[in-house]
């Protein structure tokens, strides 16, 4: 199906469309060798050849992994259901079709991966691989030293017993849970359980990757050096 060039360098992760409508005005696009001149021109994707100031543009999409860091009121959903709103997809650019790896609720903050790679977004999600996941709870009451025994040896929720593999405390009225599970709302639901009020959900941590400094709402690509240390987990996973 034959697009917009400034669309199809977009989606291939070569620049933004403005920065194609710039790269068109100074002549330095060509489609099967004749240099494209107008905005509006449109190339098929899986035939023609496209060069960007000489350099072939692949014919292959790279896949991205992006890590944002959710701020409080926003979706990370791509469907359209019950819940109205806005969605992490208006945080992040539009140059392909982004999905979440897992979720955080609306009320919930922090380290969100977003991706185009199903292959390693099911990896990342699937139980059997086991991704470790931190989060910090506030809650009211503050936990006692009873009900964080509670949550290491595991309660009984309707969809089966759920744990914390670490648990430590972090300031008066917060813990810091460490969970290898990824089941829908599954520490408020703990916390429900125990009696407790959630203040603040964030998750800090996803699969050894951290926030660090990247700030509410930003979001950032990952290295590839992360990228390795992704397939490195998935493959260790597998070999067990």
């Amino acid at each position: 199906m034959n697009e917009r060039i400034q669309k199809f360098l977009a989606r291939r992760g070569i620049c933004s469309r403005r920065a194609a409508e710039k790269l068109i005005a100074e002549g330095l696009i060509s489609v099967n060798g004749a240099v494209v001149t107008e905005l509006g021109s449109r190339v098929d994707p899986d035939q023609d050849d496209v060069t960007v100031d000489g350099e072939p543009v692949p014919k292959e999409l790279r896949r991205k992994v992006l890590m944002l860091n959710k701020p409080v009121g926003y979706l990370s959903t791509c469907k359209i259901g019950r819940e109205k709103g806005a969605s992490f997809l208006d945080l992040v650019p539009d140059d392909r079709r982004y999905f979440p790896v897992g979720r955080l609720d609306r009320d919930s903050t922090g380290l969100l991966l977003i991706t185009d790679d199903g292959e390693l977004a099911y990896a990342l999600t699937h139980p059997k691989f086991g991704c470790e996941k931190t989060y910090t709870v506030e809650t009211s009451p503050p936990l006692t030293d009873i009900q964080l025994r509670k949550i290491r040896t595991g309660i009984p929720l309707d969809d089966g017993r759920a744990f914390a593999l670490h648990v430590q405390r972090s300031g008066k009225k917060a813990v810091r849970l460490t969970l290898r599970e990824g089941r829908k709302r599954e520490i408020r639901r703990m916390m429900e359980a125990l009696g407790v009020r959630v203040l603040h959900l964030h998750r800090n941590t996803f699969a050894g990757l951290e926030l660090g400094t990247l700030r509410p709402g930003r979001w950032r690509e990952l290295k590839p050096v992360e990228l390795e240390q992704l397939r490195t987990l998935i493959q260790s996973s597998r070999s067990r």
